[in-house]
Formats: C-alpha cells, structure tokens, sequence
C-alpha cells in the first residue's frame, strides 16, 4: 500500500524534530504521492495532486490574506499535507489565521518544533514510492505474462481464478447475470464460507459497468464481456480497498476468462478435424453450398439430392464421469457415436462442434426411402449396445428433415435447441423432437439469454430485494398462489396461513411490484418470471471449485 502523511510523519528524522499535528488530522491516511519541498507562495501552479509539502515558511505571503490563499491554492490542487518547520519564519507558533483556514479546508498541517533536514526526509520518501513503483510495474508485467500465457493455452474459467488467487490471496468467484456460481477459487475460505447465500449477498452488491469497489460488502467487481454482451461478472472479496494492481489483476483475469470462451480447441485425428470443420462451415454458412458437397462427398458422404437431417448427441448432466476432463469426454462420446451411426449404417457426419460444449453434432442424410424416426430409433439402441443408455446416460435430440444443403444449418440449429432443453428437464425416451420441448424446457433453452435473466430481474427483483432485507418468503408465496391457480385457500393451506394473511401479503405483494394481481397478462408473465427463475437456479451450470 502507499505511504499515508500518518507514514511519513512516523519516520525516526520527523518524529527528532517534534511534528505537531495542527489541523486536518482525519486526513492523515491520505496517501503521500511525492514529498516536495517549497518556499515560494506560487508552488500550488506547480503540483499536481498528493504531494507532501515541506516549508520553511521564508518565502511565504507576510500577511494573513496572502497565507489564506496559499493554502486554498494547495487545497485546491488536492495536496495530501502541509508541514511548516517553526523558527526561521514564524518563531515558535504559527499564525492563528493560518491554522484556523487550514482547518476549515481540512487539510492536514503539521508544525516540526526543531530543525531537521529535509533532504532525511525527501531521500527516504522518494526511495518507499520508486520501490513501489517498481513493484507495481513488475507485478503488472507478471499478470500480462501470465494471462497471455493462459489466453494461448485457452485456460479454463477455474484456472484462470487459481492464478487470481494465487497473486492476490484472495477468494474469487465467476458468476453470471442471474448470480449463479460459474467457477471459484476459495483462497483463504472454506466453500461453505465464500459461497453462503451467496445469490442474496450478490444481489445486494452493485456497482456501475466496468469495474468497482464496494466498500460495505468488501467486493471487488469487474463485467465479464464478449463481443461487446456482458454475461457475468469476476468477484474479488477483499478486506480494504484494493490497490491499482489488483484492479488490473482482475480485468486482466475477466478478458481472459471471456477470450477462452470464444476459442474452441480440437485435439482429434486429422479425419475428425476435417469432419467438424465441415460441419462448422455449415453451421455457420462460412463456405458455398458447393464446396461443402465436394468436401462431404471427398470424405464419404453424399450430401446431394438428399433428405437431410441434424443430430445432437449429449450426455446427461448425471450421467457418472460427467465432472471429469472434458476433453476426454468428448472423445469417449464421439468414438461412441462413430460407433453407432456405422453400426446403423447411416450415411453422416459426425464431429465436435456442439455449441453446448460437451456433445457430437451429426449430420445425416436419408435417402427418399429412408424414415428419420427409424434412423433415430436405430441410432439410440446402437449408442445403447455401445455401452451408453440412450434417454439415461446421452440425450439424442433431432431437428427437421430438410431437403436442401443450405437448409441443413436450420436442421443443426433445431437439433441444437432440443439438445439444450431437453438435456436437463424432460424424461428419458429414445430421442427427442421439436414437439417434445414445452415451456419449461424452452425457458432452460434461453437460460443464459441475457434478456431473459432481464426480464426475469425486472419482474422479481423489487420482490426478491424486499424479501432480502425483511427475511421474508413473498417470492415463494407468490409462486404457491399462482401454481394453485389463484385459489386462496389452498394457497394459504400450502403457505400455512390464514386467508386475512394471505390477502395482506398479496396486497404487499401488488404494492412491491407494482402490479395488479387480477390482470392476467401481469401473472402470466410473473409466472413466466418464476418458472424461468426457477430453471436458472435448479439447472444452471454447476461452479467448479
């Protein structure tokens, strides 16, 4: 941390000559920037801010107004302190005057009863903020070294917080908009103890864009951006304000963090590489329709004249292994899939380039006799005989069958969809279509939809922070009264209350949101709001730690 005026004025050559604090003295933890010693009245033209001024007081205005004014040109110029050595200008004491303006600025006078050298003072000042400097400098060269370094790697969010960690001994913790744990480092914490309530803690903690200090909570915050969308937040818990370094430790931490998602590795074969590639040109309609035919039939597969149809292959999140590398799980299932679709002799592409991440995007063509539900059903029942319990261990979710190549990417995006909010909400079955994904799982579809975790915010937040500050369980009653349809009683028998209670807290209820009850648009989006609420916490991704 910098040296304070309190700092200085504890030095073994200024304490020799009796400092005495005469004014501003709830100001002596202002940090000392430089020392400058100063015996003109025009030195404020000079300064720029946090200096320590030293004085004789030889050179200073002779008459009261004139010392006023030096002291409002150094006020104003925001120095951290004044100390005026008594003898060779104003005898024994300081002007009254003086001293009295000195303390209606509030800035920090002190008056040194003996002689001392300055230069004792200067030299040892000078060589604490070079040193720190320094330090600064270096600790700043070693944060970009190590996230360059973690950036060409394509670190993983919790490798990414060990280092922040590490280099500032602190718990950090990544979150997303809807205040769910992504990732953490403990640091000097057990878990129990970062992540205690730790969705109620965040929601009481905000700072403006960017990155800032909350000094009640001890929250250091910085947005977690990509391509110009925010989608989460990198808290830093520190007990005192945080130095710069630590501020640039922590973007430097967030831009890596936002970097690595958008990087997507691939350490497969050659074959494997040329097939996700393909598939990923097709995705994202980067190369003509023509040349992703060519391609395909190069590498076996005849896209052409074809009825088309998009696979996404994931594993369930309780499926056993899940939590492991997974890079190698990724590899398993794809070797799987490979597996299966030669088994059922379709004709398909198959590779890595799942948006979710953690499964095997396909792309199958059918020819004019051939039923897609039965290709499905034989896919599922290979991956099931190849050791994976199809609608318990991988989800196989399909979108429409398309008849052209360059509608092949709506198919794939379909498939992808289903994937998303199938993968954690609906039961096991073969295979899944569009028609099997209801509210529910079209909400888990748009979880980490910015505009969702908004709208889902600006319904329930006023609620949610009332019941933070008051201990209380509106959000829960509110969700109880809707589920059973707006019957009081049974809402009150499930809330175990008495109907008059319940009708008081409905109406607070009304009151906090702003809302009328009766309308149905307002609780059909509030329930919206709830359900949405409800999949974010229940099937959001689970913080590594």
């Amino acid at each position: 941390m910098p040296m304070t005026v309190r700092d200085v004025l504890e030095l073994p050559a200024l304490q020799q000559a009796g400092p005495r604090v005469l004014a501003g003295r709830d100001r002596l933890d202002a940090p000392v920037r430089w020392v400058h010693v100063a015996e003109i009245p025009e030195i404020a033209d000079l300064l720029r801010g946090g200096e320590l001024v030293l004085t004789t007081g030889i050179g200073l205005p002779p008459d009261d107004d004139g010392l006023r004014r030096w002291i409002d040109g150094l006020a104003a110029v925001g120095v951290a302190g004044v100390v005026v050595e008594l003898g060779r200008r104003f005898g024994g004491t300081l002007p009254a005057g003086l001293v009295e303006h000195a303390r209606s600025r509030n800035l920090p006078l002190i008056a040194l009863r003996r002689e001392m050298r300055f230069v004792a003072v200067t030299e040892v000042v000078h060589s604490v903020i070079v040193e720190e400097q320094t330090a600064d400098l270096l600790a700043k060269d070693e944060i970009h070294r190590i996230f360059t370094e973690l950036s060409v790697e394509g670190a993983e969010p919790r490798q990414v917080l060990r280092e922040v960690t590490r280099l500032s001994r602190r718990p950090a913790v990544l979150e997303n908009l809807a205040h769910q744990v992504l990732a953490y480092e403990t640091g000097p914490l057990t878990a129990e103890e970062l992540l205690d309530r730790w969705e109620t803690r965040s929601r009481a903690v905000e700072v403006p864009s960017g990155t800032g200090y909350e000094p009640r909570s001890g929250w250091l915050v910085t947005s977690v951006e990509a391509r110009g969308n925010r989608w989460g937040r990198l808290v830093l818990l520190c007990d005192q304000e945080p130095p710069a370094r630590t501020r640039v430790l922590l973007e430097r931490a967030a831009s890596t963090i936002a970097l690595n998602q958008l990087v997507a590795r691939d350490s497969s074969s050659v074959e494997r590489q040329a097939r996700s590639s393909l598939l990923l040109s097709i995705v994202t309609h980067s190369a003509p329709t023509r040349d992703v035919a060519l391609r395909a039939r190069g590498l076996g597969v005849v896209l052409e004249q074809r009825r088309l149809l998009g696979v996404v292959v994931r594993r369930r999140r309780s499926a056993p292994g899940t939590g492991a590398d997974g890079t190698a799980n990724r590899r398993e299932l794809l070797d799987a899939v490979e597996t299966a679709v030669r088994e059922c002799g379709l004709a398909a592409l198959a590779g890595d380039v799942d948006a979710g991440g953690t499964g095997v995007t396909l792309l199958v063509a059918l020819d004019e006799t051939g039923s897609d539900e039965a290709a499905l059903g034989s896919l599922s029942a290979a991956l099931t005989r190849a050791g994976h319990r199809a609608g318990a261990d991988v989800v196989v979710a399909a979108g429409s069958v398309v008849r052209t190549l360059d509608l092949a990417r709506r198919s794939l995006a379909e498939a992808a969809q289903v994937a998303d909010a199938t993968v954690h909400t609906a039961e096991p079955r073969p295979f899944y279509r569009l028609h099997d994904v209801r509210l529910r799982g079209l909400l888990y579809l748009l979880r980490d939809d910015v505009r969702l975790q908004t709208f889902v915010e600006r319904e329930l937040g006023p609620l949610l922070s009332y019941d933070q500050r008051h201990g209380t369980n509106h959000v829960a009653l509110l969700e109880t009264y809707l589920v059973e349809g707006r019957n009081k009683r049974r809402a009150a028998d499930a809330m175990s209350l008495s109907r008059s209670a319940l009708y008081q807290r409905l109406e607070l209820i009304e009151r906090v949101l702003g809302v009328d009850l009766d309308s149905s648009e307002r609780r059909l989006s509030l329930h919206v709001a709830l359900t949405a609420r409800d999949v974010m916490r229940a099937g959001g991704p689970e913080p590594t730690g």
